[in-house]
């Protein structure tokens, strides 16, 4: 859908009457929402700079951690997206904000101009009111809402970001239309199709979310982002453009960017799973089908997985026992995000190897000391690719310099 003229996007009132939203009347509502103030006649709302520094989080952010950790309130944890032409993000932000705000929403949210990409939990108590008022949008009205399958506590504080996109996908064709994508597949559908010898079932996903889960039979991209996957798939699939190909990811926002690609480069046959692995999951436990999937699947949340099945099909990235549990180090400086399991865990004090056990025992203010001048950066542990790196790298301690994690066994180095 597209959203143009004057008005940044429509909305039903509780009435039925249909509202256009504008930079004037966001003021105006902000100011009713938050009573914070009340606008008497000839008074000029809000300035944009003032608005902006009250939205936005103000807790600390320990605060909100613990706040979270120790809350008894019944919430769900959904996820959404839409491919749709906003012509003011920054303005769409501010009006969700204040609303979702009001309504204790939690979660992490990025709006660009093709759309928005939403990943939140509601207070169950007033997950109809979240509902009526996300369909009283007009380019949102009955999209559908990916309910976790195993809910918690998933997130801690409201982030709703505006950027280029709501997928990096380094795709520069400005002819390509998101919106022109491959054949939607149910649960049963998928399953029928990803049966047949002849279909190329493809995982979407980065490599750390494979490594944990990922259905049978699927071709597992060894990616760090989708950025890099786009590019890795079209080559891989090179010559296969009559072959029946079938794509999946979490939620299916990824598959959704991916199969509308490979359509426009010229693959006539190409599915994606609806709704992804979530909504596969409730459409296998609602129906009794079959289920397909192994392991566990990679949230970007708190929880940092659902179980999907009993299986466990990695290994602890410091033993390499049998584990499938994502954890960070808990050296700020490192923050690592690898495998550990229990008994790593309780020997490494939750770090990725002895460094950083050691940095972590140190009084706050050298550990700070340690930190200080480097660049944050998400660091992710990746085992395929660092087989070589460690035979160069182990030193007669059996430490590595390169990624941290101490007494790495990898069948075959």
């Amino acid at each position: 859908m597209v959203i143009d003229g004057d008005c940044d996007f429509q909305f039903k009132t509780e009435d039925g009457a249909i509202w256009y939203a504008t930079s004037h009347f966001f003021y105006l509502r902000y100011l009713c929402v938050s009573n914070r103030e009340t606008l008497r006649a000839g008074e000029a709302p809000v300035t944009c700079n003032r608005m902006k520094q009250e939205l936005r989080n103000l807790v600390d952010r320990k605060v909100l951690l613990e706040r979270m950790q120790s809350g008894e309130e019944e919430r769900t944890t959904v996820s959404f997206y839409c491919y749709a032409r906003i012509l003011n993000p920054a303005f769409f932000r501010d009006y969700l904000f204040i609303h979702w705000e009001a309504t204790g929403v939690l979660g992490r949210t990025y709006l660009a101009h093709e759309g928005i990409n939403a990943q939140i939990s509601v207070p169950t108590a007033l997950f109809d009111d979240f509902k009526t008022h996300l369909y009283s949008i007009s380019f949102l009205e009955g999209i559908r809402l990916n309910e976790a399958v195993d809910d918690g506590h998933s997130f801690f504080r409201l982030t709703i970001k505006v950027r280029e996109k709501i997928v990096a996908d380094g795709l520069e064709d400005e002819s390509f239309d998101v919106r022109d994508t491959g054949v939607h597949l149910d649960a049963k559908g998928f399953n029928e199709l990803t049966s047949k010898e002849d279909t190329i079932l493809i995982d979407m996903r980065n490599h750390y979310e494979s490594e944990v889960g990922k259905f049978k039979g699927a071709i597992t991209p060894d990616s760090d982002t989708f950025r890099d996957e786009i590019s890795i798939v079209e080559e891989m699939l090179e010559g296969k453009q009559e072959e029946n190909i079938v794509m999946y990811c979490t939620g299916g926002i990824r598959c959704e960017k991916a199969s509308a690609w490979l359509k426009h480069k010229g693959f006539p046959n190409v599915h994606q799973l609806e709704g992804g692995i979530i909504e596969y999951t409730r459409q296998v436990r609602q129906q009794g089908l079959e289920n397909r999937f192994i392991g566990k699947n990679f949230v970007f949340d708190e929880r940092r997985a659902e179980r999907i099945s009993s299986d466990v099909i990695a290994q602890c990235h410091q033993c390499g026992e049998p584990s499938d549990d994502h954890t960070n180090c808990l050296n700020v400086g490192c923050n690592l995000l690898f495998i550990q399991c229990a008994t790593c865990a309780k020997t490494y004090k939750g770090t990725c190897g002895t460094a950083c056990c050691d940095i972590i025992q140190l009084p706050e203010e050298e550990q700070k000391e340690l930190r200080r001048g480097q660049k944050k950066v998400n660091r992710i542990f990746n085992k395929a690719r660092l087989r070589d790196w460690m035979h160069e790298d182990n030193d007669q301690s059996g430490r590595t310099r390169v990624i941290g994690v101490q007494g790495l066994r990898i069948p075959g180095a």
